[in-house]
């Protein structure tokens, strides 16, 4: 499992030109991605929902436009520069009123249980020291009958996979180092998802922490899965 301090720092470092990398490195197929979880999580209509892992926010963001400014939304990380870069988006804009980013860790959220009717994280889960830990906390904070939204990597259709590793092992890394001037941020990033499990064993992850019910939506040739599980 990934070393938090390691990884904040890591996170820390590259938070000023995360975006313009994430654009970049995903052919903007990233904006899609997220689109999707949002898409899930407004046909549910919560009151209040908590983005774990919200980084520069954009999460935070699209759920506020695409739900009644009534909705509370609270954006958390641990990294506390990524969470100024979300900040200053939300100055400049003049709006989003109805989010409040406060910094907290995934293991040990700093919240009351039964706190949210939507938990969302995106591609931050196989970022925690810890995700059986992660995924409870989570639980614990959903209402019952609330809703979690995973939005992670995935291991990708066997006919995809040499396409998908070529491009993280060798290209990736080069263009990051270009964007970010660091190399060793993005190789560890790469690692992370060819570990990570696959969409079955990662439902088998999200049960284990004492979820009822979970469906996943593979994309991207299966590179991408978007789990929803219910409380």
């Amino acid at each position: 499992m990934p070393d938090p301090a390691a990884v904040n720092s890591m996170f820390a470092r590259i938070a000023r030109r995360y975006d313009v990398a994430n654009r970049l490195l995903s052919g903007g197929v990233d904006i899609w991605w997220r689109r999707q979880l949002v898409a899930k999580v407004c046909s549910q209509q919560p009151a209040s929902i908590l983005d774990l892992a919200t980084g520069s926010g954009d999460v935070a963001f699209a759920l506020s436009k695409g739900l009644p400014a009534t909705v509370a939304i609270t954006g958390m990380d641990f990294c506390q520069p990524m969470l100024d870069e979300a900040v200053i988006k939300q100055r400049s804009s003049g709006g989003y009123s109805n989010i409040t980013f406060i910094q907290g860790d995934g293991m040990n959220l700093p919240l009351a249980d039964e706190t949210f009717d939507a938990v969302t994280i995106s591609f931050g889960l196989r970022n925690m020291g810890d995700r059986h830990r992660a995924l409870t906390e989570m639980h614990r904070v959903l209402r019952p009958g609330g809703r979690l939204h995973v939005l992670e990597f995935s291991q990708p259709y066997p006919g995809f996979r040499p396409v998908y590793y070529f491009y993280l092992r060798r290209i990736l890394p080069t263009v990051a180092s270009v964007v970010t001037g660091d190399r060793g941020a993005y190789e560890y990033l790469c690692g992370s998802i060819e570990q990570y499990p696959d969409h079955e064993g990662m439902n088998a992850e999200i049960l284990r922490a004492g979820f009822a019910s979970v469906d996943v939506t593979r994309m991207t040739f299966g590179a991408v899965a978007l789990h929803v599980a219910q409380k």
